[in-house]
């Protein structure tokens, strides 16, 4: 494939993931989140490189990782992105301490893999597919996520697989779920880098449950 070739559809391959995220982005009730996704894949570091190991098949990311052993792109895009669980991760000269990950980008994070599902797999696309997908990323996570988001998003993967449905509700449910009694769900629509954590606030029956009207 010359590099020409592999330019226009990297970038046809990102505007069509941004796409998907938009649509589940809508779903659940994040649009402008959604239309703001992933912009930093246009940036010359996150571009260039992803042209350069483009195959179409999977990410250019991992392409690059096992040709190099690293990405450039991949520091820069997980720096600027904190819907990337990686952008959680702190302390690493301790061996890595994973944070709470707050509800918006949870969300974002869930559109984010389904439309990467979406980008490459086409027609064979399933919620089904997802959850296998999951299955196995979960053994990875657990040194790099932390638990309570681990579950949340078994919770969500199990669900979308069985019901077929993405709103925000249910992942509002889930998360709630997930994170107590240890933690009481705070939308945190101001955080900003890491310091306005989840507090201790509200009561159970502060929060409707999803399978009830």
């Amino acid at each position: 494939m010359s590099y020409i070739e592999k330019f226009f559809k990297h970038f046809w391959m990102i505007c069509k993931h941004k796409y998907w995220v938009f649509y589940f982005a809508c779903k659940c009730g994040i649009p402008v989140r959604g239309f703001l996704h992933d912009f930093s894949k246009f940036h010359p570091t996150e571009f260039f490189e992803s042209v350069k190991y483009y195959t179409g098949t999977k990410s250019p990311i991992v392409s690059c990782k096992e040709d190099k052993g690293y990405s450039l792109a991949w520091l820069h895009h997980k720096g600027h992105n904190p819907h990337h669980y990686e952008y959680w991760v702190d302390n690493l000269d301790k061996g890595g301490i994973p944070l709470l990950i707050p509800f918006k980008y949870c969300v974002e994070m869930t559109c984010d893999w389904l439309a990467a599902g979406k980008a490459y797999q086409g027609k064979e696309f399933s919620y089904e597919s997802e959850l296998k997908w999951w299955n196995n990323k979960k053994k990875e996570l657990q040194h790099s996520m932390d638990s309570r988001i681990i579950e949340f998003f078994e919770f969500v993967f199990n669900d979308l697989a069985y019901n077929k449905n993405l709103t925000k509700k249910m992942l509002d449910y889930y998360y709630h779920i997930a994170i107590s009694p240890r933690e009481k769900y705070v939308d945190n629509s101001e955080y900003e880098y890491g310091h306005n954590v989840p507090s201790h606030v509200g009561k159970d029956e502060d929060y409707y449950l999803y399978h009830k009207d």
